[in-house]
């Protein structure tokens, strides 16, 4: 039997109740999406901690379901189907999400926001993250930790790098990951042709080859075999691997490109300085990133224009949420000294919206509230001035 939250206690939906009104006051408009979705989005989209913990079921027609995991793919989904859909605009949300959580209550309140359509990139980032404090703040508390990453930074730092497409691709998707990046690039530099495989000839044949090749020769080798799949995986998925491994065969990560990311992931403290050692690193190595950097250090302006402390703001360059869909801005907020759950969470996902069908690339940014975290901390719900305009 699925373990169930329990109702809000009545110090919870005040809070909650303040919480969505700050939102609306902010111009984020109440959304309410079906607690049934379907499966694929979250499948194919989300990282490997919510794909696991799905509730999944069939309908008569065969297609796969799940209840809502969390909130951020139907808010998404819901506006792309609106006549708003590629216009700036703003939603909050409140209700349950459910996710296996191993002995935890598998069904938890989620709040939150989502900002589609803005182009003033580093300002929407930078009022994601006010609105988020505030939510904090709306609760009584007012001492959170803040933490901060970019995954647009390591992006452009790989794509600098200019390796091969194999390895462009594995190392910006181990990034999302719960593994340690800097031990995965360990084991792939060690990587070398001396181990035996069964498939050597096909490792051979596609040796130097790039990804439509090696999708034409598994396709032709499939089809002499009569098989349309192996143990689930479709033919993209074998040509990928077998590329993947011919070009580990091939040799190691090339140790220059190995202590750049080395130096790049060990960048952190606040984010001024941290500004100052990208550039330094960038010059030194000659590496092509400053557009990345640039858009990084006007997010910070206006972080500070919006009155947060950047002095007290951690950034780090290997800081990542372990979702895939996230391009950009990533952020947590923890109760300092007792920070391993987030009490807020949230970031920018720029690609998203073309991959749930979105017709040309749509910006969107947005943070989740854990209502239910916030509410054991036992502080006491703050109103907020009803006389404060938008932001």
């Amino acid at each position: 039997m699925m373990p169930t939250a329990a109702p809000l206690a009545t110090g919870s939906a005040r809070w909650a109740d303040a919480l969505l009104q700050s939102f609306a006051q902010a111009g984020y408009a109440r959304a309410e999406p079906a607690i049934l979705q379907p499966a694929e989005p979250f499948l194919d989209l989300s990282g490997e901690d919510i794909r696991k913990s799905l509730y999944l079921t069939t309908d008569a027609g065969g297609e796969e379901l799940c209840l809502r995991p969390d909130l951020t793919i139907p808010v998404a989904r819901d506006y792309l189907t609106s006549g708003r859909a590629g216009q700036p605009a703003g939603f909050s949300y409140l209700g349950p999400v459910f996710r296996y959580r191993g002995g935890r209550p598998s069904e938890f309140l989620q709040a939150g926001i989502e900002s589609f359509g803005r182009h003033d990139s580093a300002a929407a980032d930078a009022e994601m993250l006010a609105l988020a404090i505030e939510a904090t703040a709306a609760f009584g508390l007012t001492d959170v930790e803040i933490r901060t990453g970019d995954v647009a930074l390591y992006t452009a730092l790989i794509d600098a790098l200019d390796l091969y497409p194999v390895w462009r691709r594995r190392l910006i998707k181990d990034f999302n990951r719960k593994i340690s990046l800097k031990q995965d690039l360990e084991r792939l530099t060690l990587a070398t042709g001396s181990s035996r495989n069964e498939y050597e000839g096909v490792l051979a044949a596609l040796a130097g080859s790039d990804r439509k090749a090696a999708l034409a020769l598994v396709t032709d080798l499939m089809s002499i075999a009569g098989a349309t799949n192996v143990g689930g995986r479709s033919v993209a998925e074998i040509a990928d691997r077998f590329l993947e491994q011919s070009t580990l065969k091939g040799g190691a990560l090339p140790r220059d490109a190995l202590d750049l990311i080395k130096r790049f992931l060990a960048i952190a403290g606040d984010p001024d300085e941290a500004i100052v050692r990208l550039r330094a690193l960038a010059n030194d190595a000659k590496l092509d990133i400053a557009a990345a950097i640039d858009q990084f250090e006007s997010r910070v302006g206006f972080m500070a224009a919006r009155g947060i402390d950047i002095s007290s703001t951690r950034f780090s360059t290997s800081f990542g949420r372990g979702l895939d869909y996230y391009t950009g801005f990533e952020f947590e907020l923890h109760r300092r000294g007792d920070g391993f759950e987030p009490l807020v969470a949230g970031g920018r996902y720029d690609g998203l919206m073309t991959q749930l069908g979105a017709r040309s690339p749509i910006p969107a940014v947005g943070f989740s509230v854990w209502v239910e975290t916030l509410t054991e901390l036992g502080c006491q719900p703050v109103a907020r001035d009803s006389s404060e305009g938008q932001s």
